[in-house]
C-alpha cells in the first residue's frame, strides 16, 4: 500500500512539476491565434474604413456633379432669358424704326403736297399778274 501511495505521490509531483511547462506551451499557441485574430480584425476594419471612404468620395463626387448640372441648367436658363430679352428689344426697335419711317413718309408726302399747292398758287398768281399786265396794255 505504501508503494501505491508513493507511486501516486510521485505521479502527483510529476504532474505538478510538468504543469507549468504545459501551460507555457499552450498560451504560446493561443497567443499566436489571438494575434492572428487581431490582425484579421484589423484587416477587416481597414477594409471597412476604405470601403466607407470610397463610398464617401463617391457620394461627394455625385453631389459635385449634381451641383455642376444645376449650375449649368441655371446658366442655360439665364442665357435663354437674355436671348429672349434681346429678341424682344430688337423687335421693339424694329417696330419703332418702322413707325419713324411711316411718320417721315407721311411728313414728306404732306410737304410734297404743300409744295405742289404752293407751286400751283404761285403759278395762278403769275397767270393772274400776266392777265392784268395784258389787260393794262
Amino acid at each position: 500500500m505504501k508503494r501505491y501511495i508513493l507511486s501516486a505521490l510521485t505521479i502527483a509531483v510529476t504532474a505538478v512539476a510538468a504543469a507549468p511547462a504545459v501551460q507555457a506551451f499552450e498560451p504560446t499557441v493561443s497567443l499566436q491565434e489571438r494575434r492572428l485574430e487581431q490582425l484579421d480584425t484589423q484587416s477587416k476594419a481597414v477594409s471597412n474604413i476604405q470601403a466607407e471612404r470610397l463610398n464617401h468620395l463617391d457620394t461627394q463626387t455625385k453631389a459635385v456633379e449634381d451641383i455642376q448640372a444645376e449650375r449649368l441648367f441655371h446658366l442655360d436658363t439665364q442665357s435663354k432669358a437674355v436671348s429672349n430679352i434681346q429678341a424682344e428689344r430688337l423687335n421693339h426697335l424694329d417696330t419703332q424704326t418702322k413707325a419713324v419711317e411711316d411718320i417721315q413718309s407721311e411728313r414728306l408726302f404732306r410737304l410734297d403736297t404743300l409744295s405742289k399747292a404752293v407751286a400751283n398758287i404761285q403759278a395762278e398768281r403769275l397767270n393772274h399778274l400776266d392777265s392784268q399786265t395784258k389787260a393794262v396794255r
